[in-house]
């Protein structure tokens, strides 16, 4: 039976695997400790998600699934080390949707997510939530439209790196409000609210796992992506 190099995407979250080799029995995997490559930094929704499968599978598996975060370059750092390491079905990739964005935003990238990873599971779909700091004069979509319009450009929207879901979400929607602001992308949703809760960025697009951070007072949430 072949086994293969995982990749689970979130955000839509799915899962791949790139080339088969053979193994002489499918009892035989897993043998040793699986690692989990999370394209983000420590502490953000999708690594949350991910530690959350992990400690699952470890239990299905009866071997340990050992989280590795390697953030950066809008997932591509940690999608392009999955990509290359060797196809043996022991090194995991919880990646996002940026999968399937990536290739028409970058100019060239060092993998392929369709011919290097193949496609194994659904993970997770969630809506986005748009967070400003309480230090926003904004308690409204519609004030926070009129704030940026009085300064284009001026004021800053984090992401959790180029290319990614919550960037092409944060995008999509300057353009419709017709607005302009200068954009910051981190290694994940933990050090980008870092620089929001004080105010030193002005917006953020993130997962319901970030509701945590307003339900505590800490920043506050102007509306959701979501159908509700």
């Amino acid at each position: 039976m072949p086994l293969r190099r995982y990749l689970i995407a979130l955000g839509a979250a799915a899962a791949f695997a790139s080339s088969p080799i053979h193994a002489a029995s499918e009892n035989a995997w897993p043998n040793r400790p699986v690692h989990m490559v999370v394209p983000f930094a420590a502490g953000g929704p999708t690594d949350t998600y991910a530690r959350i499968v992990a400690e699952r599978l470890s239990t299905i598996w009866g071997q340990q699934v050992v989280i590795d975060n390697k953030g950066g370059a809008g997932s591509n750092i940690g999608n392009a080390f999955v990509a290359h390491s060797g196809p043996d079905g022991y090194t995991l990739l919880f990646g996002t949707s940026s999968l399937a964005s990536n290739g028409a935003l970058y100019r060239s990238l060092d993998y392929s997510p369709t011919t290097d990873l193949t496609p194994i599971s659904l993970v997770a779909r969630f809506p986005f939530f748009m967070f400003v700091p309480n230090s926003s004069p904004a308690k409204t979509v519609k004030e926070f439209i009129d704030y940026v319009k009085a300064q284009p450009g001026k004021l800053i929207v984090a992401s959790p790196g180029t290319g990614g879901t919550a960037h092409l979400a944060e995008l999509l929607f300057l353009q419709m409000a017709g607005i302009q602001m200068t954009h910051a992308p981190y290694r994940g949703a933990a050090p980008a609210f870092i620089d929001l809760i004080p105010g030193r960025v002005h917006c953020y697009f993130g997962s319901g796992e970030l509701l945590t951070y307003s339900r505590s007072g800490q920043v506050r949430v102007l509306a959701s992506t979501g159908t509700k």
